[in-house]
């Protein structure tokens, strides 16, 4: 499953994340700053997503994996 990390100490409220992608961010209302509305996009969401983070001017998006990771020890 896949996850979008905002890190609002690194964003200008610059909103090209809501421009590109409104289904999955918004604006706060009094800071304007972004805020994940579908932290957990679905497969139809993957590519606007992707924009998004692409789009960001302050390096403040990113999609992680949040499936289990196995590793060895």
């Amino acid at each position: 499953m896949k996850t979008i990390v905002a890190d609002r100490t690194r964003c200008v409220g610059g909103g090209n994340c809501v421009m590109s992608s409104p289904q999955l961010f918004a604006q706060g209302e009094d800071d304007g700053l972004v805020q994940v509305i579908k932290p957990n996009p679905g497969v139809e969401d993957l590519d606007a997503a992707e924009l998004a983070v692409i789009s960001c001017p302050s390096q403040a998006l990113r999609i992680i994996d949040s499936g289990l990771v196995s590793g060895r020890s």
